[in-house]
């Protein structure tokens, strides 16, 4: 008797366009860009994006709350009762935990230090992988320039809510969280435009990292043939992959 074994089809794996739109302010196309596969096509990895930024929260805390335990509390330095005889429970000293006024067991301390060391290939690997699923899910947008030479709010609102025009772009009105603005050179009239924008944040494209990606529903990328020149130049640090190995069999 004699078997058959049938084999599975798999699915090749869907290609990424990785053909970016070029916007303008007016929220019209002015060109096309093609995006690296080395920082938007980088396969998502939930461990590695979990441990960059639980780690880079850790290093952001600033412990506050400090609770005195028994050593630190003033007082209680003599016993309150002879230890027999008295027919009361033992006592050592009324600044004891168990004691009214006495310290505190397992409470939080600032002298705590949660910081914890992150790899900067880890570091950048992870940034990489959140721009990729934003690029994946059609959250980042490529505008050419803003074209403010003075400090100016109005315009930078109305650049946003122009963009906010553009097809799958509706909750850049959002007054949470709407987007992160990376500049390729963040000149002093870039960053006062739109820093009082509540909605929004405008940081330089070499300070990118996974938490402020992450937080925000849109990433855009001002200036996008110099932003993506500074991203590779970190992308170009990162070989050989952390997810791959490199020993020889």
């Amino acid at each position: 008797m004699t078997t058959t074994k049938t084999t599975k089809k798999t699915d090749a794996p869907k290609e990424i366009n990785m053909e970016a739109t070029i916007f303008n302010t007016q929220g019209k196309k002015s060109g096309t860009l093609m995006l690296p596969e080395s920082v938007f096509g980088v396969k998502w990895n939930d461990s590695l994006v979990h441990q960059v930024v639980t780690s880079m929260m850790d290093n952001a805390r600033t412990p506050v709350a400090h609770t005195k335990t028994r050593g630190d509390v003033r007082g209680g330095g003599k016993k309150p009762w002879r230890q027999k005889g008295t027919g009361r429970a033992r006592h050592g000293s009324i600044r004891s935990p168990i004691w009214r006024g006495g310290g505190v067991t397992h409470g939080p301390r600032n002298d705590k230090v949660y910081a914890r060391a992150i790899p900067k290939k880890m570091r950048a690997k992870a940034l990489f992988m959140v721009l990729s699923r934003k690029f994946k899910e059609g959250k980042v947008i490529f505008v050419d320039s803003f074209g403010v030479d003075t400090p100016k709010t109005a315009v930078a609102v109305k650049a946003i809510r122009t963009l906010a025009t553009i097809d799958g772009m509706t909750k850049l009105n959002a007054t949470k969280n709407a987007a992160l603005i990376a500049f390729a050179d963040p000149t002093s009239a870039l960053v006062k435009s739109f820093q009082n924008i509540g909605s929004v944040e405008g940081k330089a494209v070499r300070e990118l990292n996974p938490v402020s990606v992450l937080k925000y529903k849109f990433l855009i990328l001002e200036n996008p043939e110099a932003a993506l020149a500074i991203i590779e130049n970190r992308a170009q640090r990162t070989k050989p992959s952390l997810l791959t190995s490199n020993k020889k069999s």
